[in-house]
């Protein structure tokens, strides 16, 4: 398990005298960088992961929280990249139960609006012939409206009934590297890495901890940086990532309750947004921005953004009158997208992810949550990790990469369904996934800053006696996260105050039209 934090200069101890400590040294705790560690550490190699904040900050928790193939990705042509994600998909499935379910999705039609029932039915028999299944069929009005009693009826015709998944990506993350735990990896949150530099015999990486402020130079064979949007950063090349915001909704259920994954159009753009049921919640999203702002600032939802949604759902369900009071939370994230360099759209750029090195530092970065061992295993590759028959062979491999944790309460691999308070669950989490703050535990451990109203405060205050106890907080450190906590939720995943008619214009000019496609 992960368990408490070491100290950097324990990282730093060499096992032999002058050899590197560390076969592989991975930079970045999201779900790629935590993809990379777990296929290094089972093949054996002596790998540590660092993370600048905590793991899975960055987009890895702020993804529209599907594990699927990604219809629209036909339509561009891009029939590689579906068929790895469907394979990809049936393989988590099988893998981590719980965590990543099959769901049904639906997709309305209506009387004039293209796609129609017969162009619709022949992308779904072709989504489902990649993923080696048989799962979609035509629902009519009728049966559509028994399910989705709230949609708009005007001009509806039916819908299209086919399966993909969902899951919780923060808890997604924690698990691969918990299974990279076992096979031996380290992963050490909140220390930053300050510098990369290529010696003679490997890699001299120097890294700050960010809670001590304790700095190491640690060694290294190969350097993975997996730093997605921050990728550019490390990789001493020319700029190849173009940062793309997109945000989500999570609205009270009562006010909005679906029980299926609903792709709707909105009326300003027809541009598809999905509506879904997500751990007790609705979760409405997402839009598609360039989102130029201070990477190290985290992201959040413009008010743009959030009236654009509202819209949405508003027309798509109008008795439902869902307004900004209803909804408990909002998330940004931003995609590192690889940039086609044409200045297209966001929504034309393709999500294939690249790998690509610069004074041997190996740089990943793009591609979807779905693929990440598939991404893993090409960084391997250009390290030189994992040979070319070793990467073809595992790409192609049936053997699981996970297996059950030994004595993990229910919620550590079914998260989706738990109750996310329980006390024994909470223990597991504090006890061995490195929970340094607050928000660590409540906007990422547990979605319960998210999926709670006024930022899970109420819960929060219910778990204080065993927090503080297995921490070693007092109550002036109680008192100091608890500010801390609030003032992050307050400031990037509540709902932004409406603008007034000035401060929209300028909105519009900065970020374009809030929504372009759908990841």
């Amino acid at each position: 398990m992960l368990g408490q934090r070491r100290t950097l200069t324990e990282l730093a101890t060499p096992t032999a005298p002058q050899a590197p400590h560390w076969d592989l040294i991975v930079i970045g705790g999201g779900i790629t960088g935590a993809g990379v560690m777990l296929e290094a550490a089972r093949r054996g190699h002596r790998v540590l992961l660092l993370e600048q904040t905590d793991f899975s900050w960055g987009t890895s928790s702020r993804s529209s929280k599907m594990v699927h193939g990604g219809l629209r990705y036909i339509a561009q042509g891009d029939i590689t990249l579906t068929r790895h994600s469907l394979l990809e998909r049936e393989r988590l499935l099988n893998e981590l139960p719980g965590l990543v379910e099959r769901a049904i999705y639906l997709f309305p039609l209506r009387k004039g609006v293209f796609p129609g029932r017969w162009p619709m039915k022949m992308v779904l028999w072709l989504y489902d012939f990649l993923a080696g299944i048989r799962d979609h069929r035509y629902l009519n009005r009728k049966q559509l409206l028994e399910r989705v009693p709230a949609l708009r009826n005007q001009d509806l015709t039916g819908a299209m009934c086919y399966t993909d998944a969902l899951t919780d990506d923060c808890r997604l993350v924690m698990r691969t590297l918990l299974e990279g735990a076992r096979h031996g990896g380290l992963a050490h949150n909140y220390a930053r890495v300050v510098q990369a530099e290529r010696k003679e015999q490997g890699f001299a990486v120097a890294v700050e901890d960010r809670v001590s402020g304790e700095r190491v130079t640690l060694n290294a064979s190969a350097v993975v940086s997996a730093t997605g949007a921050w990728a550019d950063r490390f990789s001493g090349a020319e700029a190849r990532v173009r940062p793309l915001r997109g945000s989500h909704l999570f609205i009270d259920p009562a006010v909005l309750s679906v029980n299926d994954c609903l792709t709707v159009m909105h009326p300003d753009d027809g541009r598809p947004v999905f509506v879904f049921p997500w751990e007790g919640v609705t979760c409405v999203g997402t839009t598609d921005l360039d989102h130029p702002e201070d990477m190290d600032i985290e992201a959040a939802a413009s008010d743009r953004e959030v009236v654009y949604l509202l819209k949405l759902i508003n027309t798509q369900f109008p008795g439902c009158n869902v307004t900004r009071e209803n909804i408990y939370s909002t998330i940004a994230g931003v995609r590192p997208v690889i940039a086609s360099g044409k200045g297209v759209d966001p929504s034309k750029e393709r999500r294939d992810h690249a790998v690509w090195g610069d004074n041997g530092i190996v740089t990943v970065s793009g591609g979807k949550l779905t693929t990440f061992r598939l991404i893993a295993l090409d960084a391997l590759l250009a390290t030189g990790l994992i040979d070319d028959s070793e990467h073809r062979r595992s790409q192609k491999s049936k053997v699981s990469s996970f297996d059950p944790l030994e004595n993990a309460p229910h919620a550590v691999e079914a998260f989706l369904h738990a109750d996310q308070s329980d006390p024994a669950f909470i223990q597991w989490v504090l006890d061995h996934e490195s929970v340094v703050h607050l928000d660590d535990l409540m906007l990422r451990r547990t979605r319960l800053g998210l999926i709670k109203p006024t930022a899970g405060i109420a819960a929060l205050n219910g778990l204080r006696p065993q927090i503080q106890q297995t921490l070693g907080w007092d109550d002036a450190q109680w008192d100091k996260e608890l500010v801390r906590y609030k003032g992050i939720h307050q400031r990037f995943y509540s709902v932004p105050a409406p603008a007034s008619k000035g401060d929209a214009t300028e909105a519009v000019e900065a970020d374009g039209a809030p929504g372009q496609q759908a990841r």
